[in-house]
């Protein structure tokens, strides 16, 4: 950590940072943790403004200037490790990163999925959870793995979804319970209560998580 205790956190981002703002307001409003840097595999995601206006430094690592993923990923690795983080978020980073890379940030590398955790992995989870005709939807946070979207999860929020709602309309809910539970992690993880144990279970104030912290918002 820097001096002052604040935890040093890079962004890893590939589109608008709706959850990247959450953590820059928190962060602005006395939490552990300053975000650092934030980088992004698209030049026009629009998260890069975000950090801008505030003054974080804004990457771009475009991957379709690489062969493969191995180049592309040795050369995020040393762009990430230039600022030193003690914690790496993924905020909407729209890549599949490879077993070596992960491991690399075991137990420092955080993410946030719209889904209730394990239910529906990877993408479109909005739609796939109405298509179930699921009762309960929501999103997680969990520490990230290289089995993806299968991490240990630490906290989820998760509420009711409404007769005749539509994916969009649904993303939009969930997204605000997401800007709520994403900073708690992160803070969580600054102030040295959370971190990601041995046994490969989260470990919150000195136990370990047998189930994810649960917002429960399924009334509104």
């Amino acid at each position: 950590m820097p001096d002052g205790g604040r935890l040093r956190v890079v962004a890893l981002i590939s589109g608008s940072g709706s959850n990247l703002q959450a953590l820059m307001d928190d962060a602005a409003h006395g939490q552990r943790f300053e975000i650092v840097a934030v980088i992004s595999n698209r030049p026009d995601a629009l998260g890069l403004e975000r950090a801008r206006r505030a003054g974080i430094p804004a990457e771009v690592l475009d991957h379709r200037d690489f062969a493969g993923r191995e180049p592309y990923e040795a050369e995020l690795r040393a762009l990430i490790e230039r600022y030193a983080p003690g914690l790496v978020v993924l905020a909407g980073f729209m890549r599949i990163l490879t077993p070596a890379f992960v491991v690399h940030y075991a137990g420092r590398m955080l993410n946030i999925h719209p889904s209730l955790l394990p239910k529906f992995r990877g993408l479109h989870t909005h739609q796939r959870a109405l298509d179930a005709e699921e009762r309960e939807h929501g999103a997680s946070v969990h520490f990230v793995t290289p089995e993806l979207d299968g991490g240990p999860v630490v906290i989820q929020a998760r509420l009711a979804i409404h007769p005749g709602e539509d994916a969009a309309t649904l993303a939009q809910r969930v997204l605000a319970l997401e800007h709520i539970i994403y900073p708690r992690a992160v803070g969580w993880f600054a102030q040295g209560r959370l971190r990601l144990g041995a046994d490969g279970r989260p470990w919150l104030d000195g136990e370990p998580l047998m189930a994810p912290i649960v917002i429960d918002a399924a009334a509104g």
